[in-house]
């Protein structure tokens, strides 16, 4: 079976130069390299697409840096995860990984055990921090915007014929946050149609 070694290179906006990558990307041996000169948090990247089309089991994707993929750990891992689960290596030459060598995987999996380990630590804090703010009689997330003066005033208004828009306009909300907190108002408007 023939392996191949395909290269990724991006940058991020026209301006900036492939070269530098291209040429490491040759210099490892890629047989074929397919690039995208646009932002790593686009999700449509065409020259990634065809690379991944391009792979098959045994065949290894090189990037120049692990960056040119994406930015956060946790994708970059679910990314290298999935081509392992095709049977195709990764390596990044300025990182020194490469998860078609032992300790290129042994790397790899330490690097996916602490961010797991990371998002579950995450987790643990959040739900302490939440636990501690309900036991000394506070609520999480952010101050309603509708008080209970903001709720009477509206009531009040709307009573008086004010329309919802100039009612929510003057209260400095959304007339569907309007509707959230005083549904009446929804009734009373469709009654005067």
């Amino acid at each position: 079976m023939t392996t191949h070694r395909i290269g990724y290179a991006r940058v991020s906006t026209r301006d900036q130069n492939l070269s530098l990558q291209l040429d490491a990307l040759k210099k490892a041996g890629c047989d074929k390299i397919y690039e995208d000169q646009i932002s790593g948090t686009k999700n449509q990247r065409p020259g990634l697409d065809q690379a991944l089309d391009t792979l098959r089991d045994g065949d290894t994707l090189v990037v120049w840096k692990l960056d040119r993929l994406g930015r956060s750990v946790k994708d970059l891992l679910d990314f290298a995860g999935g081509l392992n689960d095709r049977g195709v290596g990764f390596a990044s030459l300025t990182d020194a990984i490469d998860t078609t060598t032992v300790s290129g995987r042994f790397f790899f999996n330490v690097m996916a055990s602490l961010a797991q380990m990371e998002r579950e630590l995450m987790v643990e804090r959040t739900q302490a921090g939440l636990q501690a703010a309900r036991e000394q009689g506070r609520i999480g997330g952010r101050k309603r915007v509708m008080t209970e003066a903001k709720i009477r005033s509206a009531r009040k208004l709307l009573n008086q014929g004010t329309p919802p828009r100039e009612v929510a306009n003057s209260l400095g909300v959304s007339v569907p946050t309007l509707y959230r907190w005083v549904p009446a108002a929804g009734t009373a408007v469709a009654s005067k149609q």
